[in-house]
């Protein structure tokens, strides 16, 4: 299994929040997740300018084996999207942790990222899953 970069914090859902310089937060998916998920074909990134909710579905990523919704770890404005994404999906299975990225929220409430797992916790959770 990859490194978790110890700089990131988790939904239990395998998504991923990086806070930037610029307090934007950029989201992904984990190393973890994408292998679970196989090869990524398509990926449905969410519209610039539109709102998102801690918890709830942003974007959405269909592998040769399922489609599953991408849940934003904070609220806010989504402000960039991952163009690259849509001619290349696969660049999520290549670096979930980089050039991977998805999209980047103006977060609404900082206190939220409390809410969320450490590095050190997310790799309890995907150790107990595979248990």
């Amino acid at each position: 299994m990859s490194e978790i970069p110890g700089d990131l914090k988790f939904l239990k859902s395998h998504e991923w929040a990086r806070v930037e310089d610029n307090g934007l937060v950029r989201v992904g998916i984990s190393d973890h997740a994408q292998s679970a998920l196989g090869d990524l074909v398509y990926v449905e990134l969410p519209e610039i300018g539109a709102s998102v909710t801690a918890g709830t579905g942003a974007a959405v990523v269909e592998s040769v084996k399922a489609a599953s919704d991408i849940y934003s770890p904070v609220s806010g404005e989504v402000v960039e999207v991952n163009e690259i994404l849509a001619d290349k999906p696969e660049t999520i299975n290549e670096d979930a942790y980089g050039n991977g990225w998805i999209f980047a929220v103006r977060i609404s409430n900082r206190d939220e990222l409390n809410d969320l797992l450490d590095a050190d916790a997310y790799a309890e959770l995907i150790e107990n899953e595979d248990h």
